[in-house]
Order: structure tokens, then C-alpha cells, then sequence
């Protein structure tokens, strides 16, 4: 069988890290300029050579996303920014604008292009239009579905890989071609700076009684009439690799490093498993808990198997379902006392029952029996940010292990 690749967001250096280690074949990343998520962290130009080394290291590749849609004024500045990445390994270029491909194909002859979401792609005529331009990946739109994919699919040459979203939040506009943001804020959703109007809580209000807010709906809780639910495809895997996609995509770039390695952890164990035996593959239940760990919205299938209805909006709330809070991460162990060394996160205190999840291992559950700070000294919480204690776990806890406790 092909391979199938899982790959992941990385919004900055920590989570790219987290993203290899909890079982992501690829990562994709935003430069600090031209990239459809600017208030992700981003890497600098000198942290991108170093993702690419840390990357190729470990067996795993590295995508850069230039996406936006470009006005004049970004041209040069755009030109002068590929001449800059030029000589950095990158893996492939996510492009969705014609005149961003021709700069980074003049500029880097031998990139490989990969068309983003935000080209709308949506038809096989499409596709073989672009991969006649030189694309080797066409990243299908949110709107496509499992029958149009698999048709795409019989259309394309064998080479051409098809990317689809199988996890993260869905877009209310046309595979994210927004303007709600730059409207109501000044902030332009197409050039990365969308605000997430999306999630806002409506009222009505009448033009002759300002001030005077109706609800939409009849309750007083107002009303998120655009909040879709995120897309969730765990269930789902084998329809998608079947219809022909090739790599599985995780949405996520602003979602913190706990948020990544626990989703890609969750979709890491069930692709193993049908990879292994597709024909005697069975979904388990533990994955999709395991999943829930992290912040999330209610989910959908999103417009794979049919149109969405209110159904796969909540109009009730905008906000996650958050029902374990990171707290730390595992950094070593110190070798004269044997004790773990972590890193905090968020507060935790001494008879805290906590979960560890290691790469690769099924997560388990242990007391905080007791904490030092950095210089010996016994302490009952640990209260500030990146502040090192020493735990005496019973059983050591892996390097880049992650602990969480249930709210």
C-alpha cells in the first residue's frame, strides 16, 4: 500500500519539535511573513534552517506556507524574502496565488509547489490546470467530498498527490477567502490576519433602537449563527485513504504543542493500525478519548458525506470543550537523585493525580508525591510559568513526555 502521510501544524520551533516526536510524518510552518496565520509564532528565516536539519534528522519532511493573496505592495518584498530561503532544504512551497508561484518557481527553480486550500480547488479540471503549471500536490478544498476527491483522484496522473483537512476548525467562508475580518476590524483574513468574527456572539438590533439587543434565536444566550464545529475524520480514516488522499492534514497552527502531540498522537495510533491490516482494521474507542484530551469543539464530518446542516453548527457557544489543562513537560531526569525534571506549564501542586503521555506509549496515570524548585528546596505548587521542579515519579517518565490534569 502507498505510504499515507500525517502531517501536521507547526506553528513555531517547540511545536514543530512535538509534532515529529508524537508521530507526524511532515509538518507545514509559516514564515513571519507571507503566511496565512501571522499571529501563529512562526519561524525567522535562522530558525527554519534549523527546523529543516532537525527535521531531515528524524526522517520527516518540511513544508513552507506563502499563501497569501498578495497586494502590489507585497511583491518585492515577497521577491526579496525567497531570495533569503532560497538555500534552505525546504521540502515544498503551499502556494494558492499564480503570481506567488511564478516568484517562488523564478526564484527556486526546483521547489516543489503544493497548492493550499485557498485556491478553492474543488473540481479535476482544476487540478490538472494547476498540476499543468508544475504542481505536484493539490490540497483539496474543505467543500469537496469523499465522492468528489475519489473522482479527482481517477482524473489526476498517478504522480500528483491530493492533501485533504481531516481534523481541526472549520472555515464558515469559502475554504477561508474571507472579508468579515477586514470589515469589521481592519484586519485582513487573506493576508493572515483573520480575527475570527466566526465566533462572535449576534444579537439583532433594530436601526431606530440602538442599544436595544434582540436575540435570534428565543433564548438569552444571543446567538453564533456562523460557529461551525471542527472537523474530526479519526472515525473516518479509511473512507479518506480510499477516496485517494495521500497526505492527512491537521489544522492547527495557533494550537499549542500540548494541543499537537495529543491529536497527533490520536491519528498516529489509529493510521499505524489500519496501515498494518486494512482489511481486518477496527476503530477503538481509546483513540477518540485520547483525542477529546485536547481543547476542541464539538465535531463534524464537515461536507465529506453530505452538505452541512445546523446540525454541524453549535449555536449555543463558540467556546472549547477543555477538560484536561497542560501542565508540564518532561525535560530529563537529574542523574544524582533520579528525580524527573519538568518543566511547568500551568499550576499544579503536590497530591495532584496527573496523566503522563509519552511518544508512542499508551498514556498512564500518577500522583505528584512531592516537588523541589531548582535549588532542592521542598515546595507544594509550582505557581510560575517555565519554572524546573524535580518529581520523584515511580515510574521515569520519557524525554518530551507531557503531563495534563483533568479540570
Amino acid at each position: 500500500m502507498q505510504k499515507i502521510e500525517l502531517l501536521a501544524p507547526a506553528g513555531d520551533m517547540e511545536k514543530l519539535k512535538t509534532a515529529v516526536r508524537y508521530g507526524a510524518d511532515a509538518v507545514y510552518f509559516g514564515g513571519e511573513v507571507f503566511s496565512l496565520r501571522a499571529g501563529a509564532g512562526n519561524l525567522t528565516v535562522d530558525e527554519m534552517k534549523d527546523a529543516m536539519e532537525f527535521l531531515h534528522t528524524h526522517g520527516a519532511k518540511g513544508y513552507l506556507t506563502i499563501n497569501i493573496y498578495p497586494h502590489n505592495e507585497d511583491i518585492l518584498p515577497l521577491q526579496e524574502y525567497i531570495q533569503q530561503i532560497r538555500d534552505i532544504p525546504i521540502d515544498a512551497f503551499l502556494v494558492s496565488d499564480p503570481g506567488v508561484m511564478q516568484l517562488v518557481k523564478d526564484g527556486i527553480p526546483n521547489a516543489e509547489i503544493h497548492l493550499s486550500t485557498q485556491a478553492n480547488t474543488t473540481n479535476y479540471l482544476s487540478a490538472n490546470f494547476w498540476v499543468s503549471q508544475g504542481v505536484k500536490r493539490i490540497v483539496a478544498a474543505r467543500e469537496m467530498s469523499l465522492k468528489e476527491i475519489r473522482e479527482m483522484r481517477e482524473h489526476l496522473p498517478e504522480d500528483i498527490e491530493i492533501e485533504a483537512f481531516l481534523h481541526g476548525a472549520m472555515c464558515i467562508s469559502y475554504s477561508g477567502r474571507c472579508l468579515l475580518s477586514n470589515y469589521m476590524v481592519g484586519r485582513d483574513a487573506n493576508r493572515g490576519q483573520c480575527t475570527h468574527p466566526c465566533r462572535w456572539k449576534y444579537h439583532l438590533m433594530e436601526e431606530k433602537r440602538p442599544g436595544e439587543y434582540f436575540p435570534i434565536e428565543e433564548d438569552d444566550r444571543g446567538s453564533y449563527i456562523m460557529n461551525s464545529r471542527d472537523l474530526c475524520m479519526l472515525d473516518c480514516l479509511p473512507d479518506m485513504i480510499n477516496a485517494g488522499v495521500t497526505s492527512l492534514k491537521i489544522e492547527g497552527r495557533m494550537k499549542s504543542a500540548y494541543y499537537v502531540a495529543t491529536v497527533v498522537s490520536a491519528y498516529r495510533a489509529a493510521l499505524d493500525s489500519y496501515m498494518k491490516d486494512p482489511e481486518n482494521y477496527e476503530f477503538k474507542q481509546e483513540w477518540y478519548d485520547e483525542l477529546c484530551k485536547a481543547s476542541h469543539r464539538e465535531f463534524t464530518h464537515g461536507f465529506f458525506y453530505q452538505k452541512p446542516s445546523n446540525r454541524d453548527q453549535n449555536y449555543l457557544t463558540s467556546d472549547y470543550v477543555r477538560e484536561y489543562s497542560f501542565i508540564g513537560v518532561v525535560l530529563g531526569v537529574d542523574e544524582a537523585t533520579g528525580e524527573t525534571i519538568v518543566q511547568q506549564r500551568n499550576k499544579f501542586c503536590v497530591g495532584d493525580e496527573i496523566e503522563i503521555m509519552s511518544p508512542g506509549e499508551p498514556s498512564y496515570t500518577e500522583e505528584v508525591p512531592s516537588m523541589k524548585d531548582e535549588d532542592g528546596n521542598a515546595i507544594e505548587s509550582a505557581p510560575h510559568p517555565k519554572q524546573e521542579v524535580r518529581i520523584p515519579f515511580r515510574k521515569v517518565p520519557a524525554k518530551y513526555s507531557i503531563l495534563r490534569k483533568r479540570k
